[in-house]
Parts: structure tokens; sequence; C-alpha cells
């Protein structure tokens, strides 16, 4: 519970939970859809690790880490997530080296989610191997489709046979599996949709992802679209999906996320929750709370300026700043209303230190319009507010 009643004065009585994100920059290739902070790797034979030098990268990142220590102190953190760019780029020796440096420097939950994303076309059983030994236990595989006409349309750099011989060789290794796929591809057909989902199924995985491919800003994409289906086709698709997921077992927590029970991905989750989470490397955004205001971080986005900085200044962030109480309500609603199962209401007050007097109209407009359940002890959307999540969000807006 907030222990104020102002509504522009934050004040926590309890930090959230924290977690720690660390973003890989590189790439074998760029995908055409992509718009994350991802850099493709121009010579794999310069002599460096893959292209890239990872021994200075992961000095910066300790010693970013390192530099965010005196923000945190005291508070354990709960999960790791490794992102990127291709994370499985690295070496096992890297990793280990990565994730023992930060076993030293922070006081890491017992039995913590550690995971790491993978793209198919680097997965070695013997990486694998070492990596789990390292500590990572779970992987997150960006399959995106089976079909080699669509992958090929995407610009993966894997085929449907590499992507099912990485699954068996994730599975082997990792506590936890998840799979990321993609719907609304050039041209998808509803059977083939159902091909895709039906495949994934049968790896049996605890978690899986579906996300429909959409046209962002400043990808190939954008700028060279290719055909893909109309909206009542995707529509057609997602409930498809919808209805063979929940026929295997899997419940959709969040817009894009199913697992089955008791395997939802507990970093993402503390997202999504309004927690805190630290952001170390190139482009990595981080969310800290104190008991009186709540921060948000950049760093730098081009990796080789980050770890210049970091070797210069011992400071990569470009951004570093109080978010506003009038901006609180907003970024606590883009995050948890993506929840199917929503919030407890008083999660508001005990994220934001405000009370929940602040969004009562915008509480009320959306009860009204039918997107919000009524149920006063929950902020979640109902199925209609899930459709239209974005128009809840702006509901929220200042």
């Amino acid at each position: 519970m907030a222990l104020n009643s102002s509504p522009n004065q934050v004040s926590l009585a309890a930090l959230p939970p924290l977690s720690l994100y660390i973003h890989f920059p590189w790439c074998e290739k760029k995908c055409p859809y992509c718009d994350f902070n991802s850099h493709q790797i121009k010579d794999a034979t310069s002599g460096l690790a893959n292209g890239f030098d990872e021994q200075r990268y992961i000095k910066a990142l300790i010693k970013d880490l390192e530099m965010e220590l005196p923000n945190i102190w005291g508070r354990q953190v709960h999960s790791i997530f490794i992102g990127g760019g291709t994370p499985s780029l690295l070496s096992p020796e890297g990793m280990d080296q990565l994730l023992s440096a930060i076993r030293a420097r922070v006081t890491l939950e017992p039995d913590a989610e550690i995971t790491m994303e993978a793209n198919p076309g680097s997965v070695e059983a013997s990486k694998f191997a070492g990596f789990a030994k390292a500590g990572i236990n779970r992987v997150s595989l960006g399959i995106q489709s089976f079909q080699d006409e669509q992958l090929k349309a995407l610009g993966r750099i894997h085929n449907g046979a590499e992507a099912k011989r990485a699954i068996e060789i994730a599975v082997k290794y990792f506590k936890s599996v998840n799979l990321d796929l993609m719907y609304g591809l050039p041209k998808q057909t509803l059977e083939a949709a159902k091909a895709d989902v039906d495949t994934a199924l049968s790896f049996n995985t605890p978690h899986l992802s579906f996300y429909n491919l959409t046209l962002e800003p400043n990808t190939y994409f954008a700028n060279f679209p290719p055909e893909l289906p109309n909206e009542d086709q995707i529509d057609a698709i997602f409930e498809q999906n919808i209805d063979l997921l929940t026929k295997a077992g899997y419940r959709r927590y969040e817009v894009s996320a199913y697992a089955k029970k008791n395997w939802e991905c507990k970093h993402n989750l503390n997202y999504w929750r309004f927690g805190d989470y630290i952001g170390i490397g190139a482009g990595a955004h981080g969310k800290i709370s104190f008991p009186n205001k709540i921060t948000r971080q950049v760093r730098e986005r081009h990796p080789d300026t980050y770890m210049q900085s970091m070797e210069t200044s011992g400071n990569a962030l470009i951004e570093s700043r109080e978010i506003s109480a009038k901006d609180l309500p907003f970024e606590f609603m883009l995050n948890t209303l993506r929840l199917t199962d929503g919030v407890d209401t008083n999660t508001f007050s005990e994220r934001t230190g405000l009370p929940l007097s602040n969004v009562s109209k915008g509480l009320g407009d959306a009860c009204k319009k039918g997107l919000l359940d009524e149920n006063p002890s929950k902020l979640k959307a109902t199925e209609l507010g899930l459709r239209y999540l974005n128009n809840l969000q702006e509901m929220f807006l200042d």
C-alpha cells in the first residue's frame, strides 16, 4: 500500500521485485521485420569470436552492472533475461564468465529463472550443453515458422528441419523451453498456420509465444511490404490458434504468451506487473524504483559507442529520468493490461506510489465501453479490451 494520498507525490511503502536484462546486440543477419537494436555481423572471418569482440563486450557489461549496484543495494535479483540480437552467438565460456561475474556482484534468488534467446541457425548440442552448465535454465527459440517458404520470406537463416533439430536439442538441456512463432505471415493460409501450430505442439514445450507479424517503422518490410493476409484472415488464424492451444492444455496468460500451468515466464511477468529491472548492454532500458520516485534509463544503442563509453567514462547512459506522476498511470496500464488475468486493484498504488483516484475517470470510461472488467478488486481487460488493447491503454494517457 502506498503511504501518501497526494495525486502528484510518489511514495512507495515497499519496492517491487527486481530482474536483470542483458542485451546482446549482434546477429548473423538482420531480419526484414526486425526493429530491435541488433547489428548484423559483417565480418565473421575477422579473427574475433563470431565477428565481434566477446571479451571486450563482456567486460563492458560487468562494468555496466557495477555502475548500477548503488541503486539496488540490498535487493535480490529474481530473474535474468539475455536477449538480442542473438545471444547464442556467445561462447559457452563467455556465458559462464558473464554469469559468474553477475553472481559475484548481486544476490541472485536460489533457482532464479535465467533465460537466453537463441536462433535455431546458431544451435549446436555442445554449445547448449555449455550454456546449461554455465547456469542457463530456460531458452527461447526464435522459430517463427516451420515452413521453408515462410522462413525464406521472413529472411531467417534457418530452415524448418534446423528449427526442429534445435528444439530437440534444447529440450534435452534446459528445464524450460519457449518457442517464438509468428502468424499473419506473407500469403499465409489458415491451413498453413494450423500446420505451424500442430508442429510446435508436437514438441510439448511448456511455453509458446505467438506474435502477429506487423510492419514496424524503419524496417525493410515497412519500405517494401510483403503481401499479408487481410484483417479477417488474421482474425481467423488467431481464433484457430487459441482453440488449438487451449485444447492442448496451454493458457493464454498475456496478449502473445501461452503456457502450461506454472510455466509462465517469470521475467516477463515481472515486466507486465510493473516490476523493476536493471538493463545493461547496448541500447538496454532499465526501470528502478526508490521510496519516493521511479526512474527509467537508456544506454547507448550502438555496440561500439556503448563499449567506448564504458571504457572511457564507465557510464553509457544517454538518458536517466524520473517518471512523472502524470505519466505513471499510463506506463502502469501499458504493461499490466496485457495480462489476461490483470492485476489486483491495489497493485496500482503499490507499484506507482499514487492513489487509485488518479485513474478513476479512465477506469469508469473503460468499464462503460466494455473494455475493462467491472470487478472492483481487479484491473483486468475484457475480451473486447484485449482485442482493442491500444484503445484501452490510451484511455489512461494524461
